[in-house]
């Protein structure tokens, strides 16, 4: 292995050993081409689709900034993946053709977070926790990656300072409701915790530490014991800690749990890897295997997962999901749709498909 570059992060530096080797690191050193991030996989059908996607996102945004799907606890989820879909492909509150339509987003959650003491909710905030609504704390969690990844996009010093102050005290209310096991559920402070929960709130936390806001340590350590508890002898993980089996879209979103936490290599990663590496899309039955309430989650978990992994796991992955998403697409009449609606499909489809355009702060290499 060769001397660690000290203008390298850790991330970049273990991504480039991975892909090329010392040939990749000091080729980095050297500004020629790091790695390939997939942008040679991004065909003309491909561009087209993702046009297609973003073009009706734009079209169907409500006027307050939010989406007509039909996820009634989760607007603001639904909205933030929108958000980053569209700022998946270059667009920016005042840049872009839709800057515009993020920056109505960004009005929604300004308004969904006012009064409710950082709990990214419309309405009565407490009352959707009350009835343990099961997309309340998942739609937080997004809000949280939204308001970190489009904080620093902002060209207003006070729009700026508004969302800064509304992501910290999103972040404090999502540190208060974490449970004693170090993870999160559907409500705050639950008696028992679960791992896609947890790994939504540590992504969050993960961004938001990336745009500036404070996160203690030991928080973000309980959630790695906690994601690393729920891991099962076959390299999956089970949904909650110590208890149940192996499936697809946790395990997933278990490894970017763990890479959100900064651990990028490990056994608990390789065996995590490899038991994702059997749902690969163009695998025979992979795709039927996988509940269709979980497709999309999954898959974008999935993807994120093998983004960071970086060489062969993204080069095998990335072609077989974009093909898939494609066949999807077609048959959708150029977008997706599940039962949660065809924003949410559509959002998670468009962050796959345009990863290796590499524009979120999350993602950046």
């Amino acid at each position: 292995m060769p001397a660690k570059n000290p203008y390298l992060s850790r991330r970049t530096f273990l991504r480039l050993a991975a892909v090329g080797g010392a040939a990749g690191v000091m080729g980095y050193a050297g500004h020629a081409q790091p790695t390939e991030t997939g942008a040679e996989f991004i065909t003309p059908e491909t561009e087209a689709t993702i046009e297609r996607g973003l073009a009706y996102l734009a079209r169907i945004q409500l006027d307050d900034g939010s989406f007509s799907d039909r996820l009634s606890g989760a607007a603001v989820g639904v909205a933030s993946l929108a958000g980053l879909a569209l700022m998946a492909g270059g667009h920016q509150p005042g840049r872009g053709r839709y800057g515009r339509t993020v920056s109505r987003v960004v009005d929604y959650l300004l308004a969904a977070g006012a009064g409710n003491s950082g709990f990214l909710s419309p309405g009565d905030a407490q009352a959707g926790l009350r009835s343990q609504n099961q997309q309340a704390m998942y739609s937080h969690g997004f809000g949280c990656l939204f308001l970190s990844e489009v904080c620093g996009m902002l060209p207003e010093k006070a729009r700026q300072k508004k969302v800064k102050g509304l992501l910290e005290q999103a972040v404090a209310y999502t540190v208060a409701a974490r449970n004693k096991e170090g993870g999160w559920r559907y409500e705050a402070q639950p008696p028992v915790a679960d791992v896609s929960v947890t790994v939504a709130q540590m992504m969050a936390l993960r961004a938001a530490k990336n745009a500036g806001v404070f996160v203690r340590k030991n928080v973000v350590d309980d959630g790695v014991v906690y994601i690393r508890g729920c891991q099962m002898p076959d390299g999956g993980f089970s949904y909650f800690k110590g208890q149940g089996y192996s499936a697809f879209a946790r395990s997933a979103a278990a490894i970017v749990g763990l890479y959100s936490a900064g651990i990028y290599t490990g056994r608990d990663i390789d065996r995590g890897l490899r038991y994702v590496q059997q749902f690969l899309p163009v695998r025979q039955f992979a795709s039927r295997e996988i509940p269709r309430q979980h497709y999309y989650y999954g898959q974008y978990y999935a993807a994120l997962a093998m983004w960071t992994a970086g060489g062969d796991y993204w080069a095998q992955w990335f072609p077989a999901i974009r093909d898939e998403l494609l066949s999807r697409a077609r048959a959708g009449g150029g977008t997706w749709t599940d039962d949660y609606g065809q924003a949410y499909a559509t959002a998670m489809s468009l962050i796959i498909l345009q990863l290796p355009n590499n524009y979120l702060p999350i993602l950046q290499k």
